[in-house]
């Protein structure tokens, strides 16, 4: 048990009985009235934010969370298949709890966060950065634009679809952003 002035950025709670995230918090002691404590939770299962306003000295249930290193092994039609990198335990994950999903090729290395106590997984995280091989692409045209940053479709090793420049070839290996499914960089 803790009380809202054990409040801090980062703190996991259980909120309406979800597992919660504090993303931003303020103490608030008006001329007037009680003082209260306004915060911003993430949701951990589905990543939404909510506005919530504690009074000030309200008792709140922490949680445990961890997170934890896991290799991706392969997919079946139940879902991906994962082991624990020092263990060697091996878990099986729906395919909803997988963000970016079609940018993970086999052997990747991903982080997933726990719910320590039920020993239940909340999210399954890429790297911010992959590198995977482009193997599908339609050849650049010299003077097919008139702008400097036109992109194309490109199709990646394993299958995902995003938008590259001109210049990215067959064959050749680039860095992807997980996050916005955005072309970083080419990789020599």
């Amino acid at each position: 048990m803790a009380t809202t002035a054990d409040f801090k950025n980062g703190l996991y709670l259980d909120f309406n009985g979800k597992p919660c995230q504090i993303v931003w918090f303020q103490h608030v002691k008006p001329g007037k009235g009680p003082a209260f404590v306004k915060t911003k939770l993430r949701n951990l299962e589905n990543g939404r934010i909510l506005e919530n306003t504690f009074t000030a000295g309200a008792k709140i249930d922490t949680i445990n969370v961890e997170r934890r290193p896991y290799q991706f092994l392969y997919k079946d039609e139940d879902g991906f298949n994962f082991m624990h990198e020092e263990t060697y335990e091996q878990i099986h994950l729906d395919t909803a709890l997988v963000d970016n999903a079609d940018l993970m090729k086999e052997g990747q290395h991903v982080e997933m966060m726990f719910l320590a106590d039920e020993e239940r997984c909340l999210t399954c995280e890429l790297p911010t950065y992959v590198e995977l091989e482009v193997t599908y692409t339609e050849p650049a045209v010299k003077g097919d634009t008139a702008s400097t940053n036109a992109q194309k479709e490109i199709t990646l090793e394993t299958g995902a679809i995003i938008m590259a420049p001109l210049f990215i070839n067959i064959g050749e290996k680039i860095r992807v952003n997980t996050t916005d499914r955005s072309y970083g960089e080419r990789v020599k």
